[in-house]
């Protein structure tokens, strides 16, 4: 994480009293440099502390009102499903009221609809089923199967949006074809040996309702593992599938492949850059000649975590087709599912690898179309489905907040978190329906972060690092204007989020043009006695549940005097509204 500058802030006496007794640290340069970051990370202490130290230490907090750092997507924070929901069952219940009105608490948002079975995905434009089966209603009460069919009739008779309320023992029945489904999911994936899932017409008509209706922008992921003898890319099922989806008037944007670097690994069978650029350049042109899609968006080439060989293919895919897609896509997962303590989740050192990867993609990037949007995609706690009880929990958050605030510091333009529901322990939303920690931090990001990335100046008291020692801090700051989607707050407004990593508190002081004025806290903090296991999460002390299917609770926030110091509990994330602000940057 870049160091910002320290400047100098208006004392009052007051504060320099309350301060007399600690050593204070020079601060040189009231000007903003371009050394500024919007993100700040205070080195901790080396050596043995001092009994109470870091307890007392003050940090005193300004941001730059004048202008941005970063302007990202409206649609920064956005979502992903994995095509295996296809095949465990889950596909036949997003219309669920419950999941759409969860989805719809992240819109604006793209929903990707792609992962690891991207390329074993296959089109077939199959008549409707569920008109061809059985007599009557008593027909489809034999079993599970006809119950679905059963429910897909009674949803194509509503007009608009296509809701349903299934039955428990239906959802029941479905959480143990899932469980059981997940098994062999899993064991393909670790074995590396895929079996092909079909996507039909009735399959892609559902997930289309599912986006339309919560107000999400598909992305769909084509597979690029079909192949012809001379391994050129095989475009007859996308041909057919461009074609329905057109006559249908689905607006949807287009990627081809899933982290094609790896191919070798999965299948036995290489793609390299320079040909899988020739597949997006044949892609572009497929596109074109559908009426319906020529001026659809195309995103690739969704490359995995930034190692050699995933560099090497992107430097030649941007070398030869980097024209062709509207933004760059790449994948990062922290970690793998051998990960077993809570620990783990909150290691500075894992935390800013995020950096180094961002780094090294954009070089890339800029080095041969300068200015070109990155997106990341994939992104996820941990690969392989993630840890029960760990990536599920609130200690998780952790991570996912911090890579939203270091992905906006450093321009990536989309974050697309795997996954919003489905099998494993990365998702959002369980298989019970109940939103997960990672969900209200989502959120409450939503709610209150908007596209405006601004720099953050801080100056502190703190003890002198040892020479030669790596630190890693634990304290971050990100800023950015508030969410013009949100009603509650003025244009000019600011939104301050937090992480504190400490297992002691820590104190803000907000300074320079954010002094004297009046804070709305949001601060999450884990509900019940699992600590940083928790799966439930309280807002100012108030758990967050769903009121009903279609209810989010109220978010209410704290409101903190003018002046008053913001005390952060350790091992906890707040969100702070400075309001009435008026800052110049946020206004326009």
């Amino acid at each position: 994480m870049p160091k910002s500058s320290p400047c100098v802030f208006p004392w009052s006496s007051l504060l320099l009293a309350s301060l007399a007794t600690l050593v204070v640290q020079s601060v040189l340069s009231s000007s903003y440099s371009s050394s500024s970051s919007s993100a700040y990370q205070r080195p901790a202490a080396a050596g043995g502390k001092r009994p109470g130290f870091m307890e007392r230490t003050l940090v005193l907090l300004d941001v730059n009102t004048r202008s941005p750092i970063r302007v990202l997507n409206d649609n920064f924070l956005s979502l992903q499903l994995d095509p295996s929901i296809i095949k465990d069952g889950w596909l036949d219940f997003l219309s669920s009221k419950r999941l759409v009105t969860l989805a719809r608490g992240l819109s604006p948002a793209f929903l990707r609809f792609g992962g690891k079975r991207t390329d074993f995905l296959q089109f077939n434009n199959q008549k409707n089923l569920a008109k061809f089966r059985g007599p009557g209603p008593d027909y489809y009460l034999k079993n599970y199967e006809d119950d679905i069919v059963r429910s897909d009739i009674a949803l194509d008779k509503q007009k608009g949006c296509k809701l349903a309320s299934h039955p428990d023992i239906m959802l029941e029945l479905q959480r143990e074809k899932a469980a059981t489904t997940q098994l062999v999911l899993l064991k393909e994936q670790l074995s590396n040996i895929y079996s092909n899932i079909t996507i039909t017409a009735r399959s892609l008509d559902k997930l289309y309702n599912f986006a339309d209706c919560a107000g999400l922008h598909l992305i769909l992921g084509l597979n690029a593992l079909h192949r012809n003898p001379d391994n050129s890319w095989n475009t007859s099922s996308t041909l057919s599938l461009l074609k329905y989806s057109a006559g249908k008037k689905y607006n949807i944007s287009w990627e081809l492949g899933n982290e094609p670097n790896a191919y070798r690994s999965m299948v036995g069978r290489a793609v390299n850059s320079t040909q899988l650029a020739q597949d997006y350049t044949k892609l572009r042109t497929l596109l074109q000649s559908v009426r319906y899609y020529h001026r659809a968006h195309l995103y690739g080439p969704n490359a995995g975590r930034p190692r050699k060989n995933a560099i090497l293919l992107l430097d030649g895919f941007m070398r030869n087709a980097g024209s062709v897609v509207d933004a760059v896509t790449w994948q990062h997962y922290y970690m793998d599912g051998r990960v077993n303590k809570v620990e783990d989740f909150l290691k500075t050192r894992l935390l800013d690898t995020l950096t180094e990867q961002i780094t090294k993609v954009t070089k890339v990037v800029n080095t041969h179309t300068p200015g070109k949007k990155v997106w990341l995609g994939g992104l996820g706690p941990a690969w392989a489905g993630g840890i029960s009880n760990l990536s599920d929990t609130y200690a998780a958050g952790f991570l996912w907040v911090n890579t939203l605030g270091m992905a906006a510091m450093q321009g990536i333009d989309v974050v697309l978190r795997h996954s919003f529901f489905d099998y494993g322990y990365t998702h959002l939303v369980d298989q019970h329906f109940h939103p997960l920690p990672d969900y209200w931090f989502s959120l409450v990001f939503k709610r209150l972060v908007g596209p405006r990335v601004l720099a953050v100046r801080v100056a502190g008291l703190q003890r002198k690092p040892q020479p030669g020692r790596v630190i890693r801090d634990k304290l971050r700051i990100y800023a950015h204007c508030t969410s013009y989607y949100n009603h509650n707050y003025v244009r000019g407004s600011i939104t301050i989020y937090i992480i504190n990593l400490h297992r002691s508190r820590k104190k803000i002081k907000l300074a320079g043009t954010l002094r004297n004025k009046t804070v709305h806290q949001y601060l999450l903090q884990p509900y019940g006695t699992d600590g940083l296991r928790a799966k439930h999460v309280q807002l100012n002390g108030e758990k967050l549940l769903m009121s009903d299917n279609e209810t989010f609770p109220e978010l209410k926030p704290k409101t903190l005097r003018a002046g008053r110091t913001i005390a952060m509990p350790p091992m906890t994330i707040g969100f702070y509204v400075i309001k009435n602000i008026n800052a110049y940057v946020c206004r326009r």
